[in-house]
């Protein structure tokens, strides 16, 4: 794989510390941050080719935080997959709606799985199934 390096945008710091080494170890160079307002100050200093976002976050949640990745010029075209554990069809609809290209349901994958398909997005190569994934 080629230097491409993720965002990972999660509250929870044993998912996120877990998802963030078993994506480095892998080979995936990644960037995490708490909360949205993080991300966002990471956003705005480094390029990204790929943000995993959770949706419950503190103080503003993922979907208002993809608003405003989808709203800026710079950070518009970064492909965004929620990851999540929230699987509700409203949410996922509206996410997709938002911009998400890809939702992950965490408690359905182990983090092994979550890295593979976070790899086979990055090599264009991830099919969701009815984006349900």
């Amino acid at each position: 794989m080629d230097a491409k390096k993720i965002l990972l945008i999660e509250d929870e710091e044993f998912i996120r510390d877990l998802y963030q080494r078993q994506l480095n170890l892998a080979g995936i160079k990644t960037d995490a941050a708490e909360n949205g307002k993080e991300g966002l100050a990471l956003l705005g200093k480094n390029f990204y080719s790929l943000i995993l976002l959770d949706i419950m976050l503190p103080s503003v949640n993922g979907l208002d935080i993809l608003k405003q990745i989808k709203a800026n010029e710079k950070t518009k075209d970064i492909p965004v997959v929620l990851l999540t554990n929230l699987g509700q069809d409203e949410i996922m609809k509206e996410g997709f709606r938002l911009g998400a290209k890809a939702y992950i349901v965490k408690a359905l994958h182990t983090p092994d799985e979550i890295v593979k398909k976070i790899k086979e997005f990055l090599d264009g190569n991830f099919k969701p199934q009815n984006n349900r994934e």
